[in-house]
């Protein structure tokens, strides 16, 4: 997963790195998150897209985990 932010200053890397993944046969997502800047997720307690974007990468995150932690085969 690629979480940006339309006002990310790498915005550009971003896409292109998911668009490189995805060329090379990489499961991405690539996750934008509008009108917001540069590791927005960080700001989590006080911008509700941050905690909204770290709650998606953690839902994904736990597609590939089991409860106790190891990866699914």
């Amino acid at each position: 997963m690629v979480q940006a932010g339309s006002h990310e200053v790498l915005l550009d890397d971003a896409v292109r790195l998911a668009r490189e993944a995805a060329v090379a046969d990489v499961e991405v997502t690539l996750d934008i998150t509008p009108g917001v800047p540069r590791v927005f997720q960080a700001y989590h307690a006080i911008l509700d897209e941050g905690a909204a974007a770290l709650d998606r990468a953690g839902q994904r995150l736990s597609t590939y985990l089991d409860l106790d932690g190891k990866p699914h085969e």
